[in-house]
């Protein structure tokens, strides 16, 4: 399949000098915390403006969403969560990453808490019976970075693996890495199946791909998932779609006061 290629992202410009700091009108920024590494002469005035928070407000956050609209049809506002999830996904396994794993599908929350503004949106596909949840939030970049790191290793370290559900029965779980579009700054794709059977004996299956993007100080992840048929075509063009409307809207500036 061809997709067209991911707009570019647009680095941050830099700090404003300190005679600049005169003016009236000022932006909200947020010091990076993390220490100078060992013997760096670098100041703080000095340091790129990549180690600095960039604010968006809740309304430029929300504004950053996709919708049902971008995805096309047979996509809609989701009615609800599915019933898989907890079926499938509140599930034990030894290894403390494969673990996790399950912890970060059952609640969608990849990056973990956001450290500013987030907004989510979940949309359902009535044809395929799946649903995407779709989330945008602040993030320092080097704990976005960390969990991308955390996320492409786990083709490797969690590639099949058993997991038993809140009810007894026995999943086998596949984790294999999932194309994106090149797209932010950094990005990682997963795509996990599960599949196995009840105590009735009743096969169960289901597909959950994972995307995580970070575009800056501020990240973008998703899950998509479903009991049937999950098309790829979905999770690429969110991805791309929506890194292209949360570049342009960090291209707006800083908020000021």
């Amino acid at each position: 399949m061809h997709h067209p290629p991911a707009a570019r992202v647009l680095v941050a410009s830099a700090f404003a000098t300190a005679a600049l700091l005169t003016a009236t009108a000022c932006s909200v920024a947020f010091p990076d915390a993390a220490p100078s590494a060992p013997g760096s002469t670098r100041s703080r005035a000095t340091a790129p403006s990549s180690a600095e928070p960039r604010a968006l407000t809740e309304e430029q956050v929300r504004a950053a969403l996709i919708s049902e609209a971008d995805l096309g049809e047979p996509w809609m506002p989701t009615q609800g969560a599915a019933t898989w999830r907890d079926r499938l996904l509140k599930a034990d396994t030894d290894d403390p990453d494969c673990h996790r794993l399950l912890d970060v599908l059952y609640t969608e929350e990849v990056f973990g808490a956001a450290t500013g503004p987030h907004a989510v949106v979940g949309l359902d596909d009535g044809y395929h019976e799946t649903q995407l949840r779709y989330r945008v939030a602040a993030h320092r970049p080097a704990d976005a970075d960390r969990t991308l790191a955390w996320l492409r290793a786990l083709p490797g370290r969690c590639e099949r693996f058993t997991a038993v559900t809140r009810s007894g029965d026995e999943q086998r779980v596949h984790v294999t890495g999932l194309p994106l579009p090149n797209a932010g700054d950094a990005r990682q794709g997963l795509r996990v199946t599960l599949s196995g059977e009840t105590a009735d004996g009743e096969p169960t299956f289901l597909t959950v791909e994972v995307a995580a993007v970070r575009v800056g100080e501020h990240t973008i992840s998703l899950t998509n998932g479903g009991q049937g048929d999950v098309p790829a075509d979905a999770t690429w063009k969110a991805v791309e779609l929506g890194t292209q409307r949360l570049t342009e809207i960090r291209k707006q500036g800083r908020v000021e006061i």
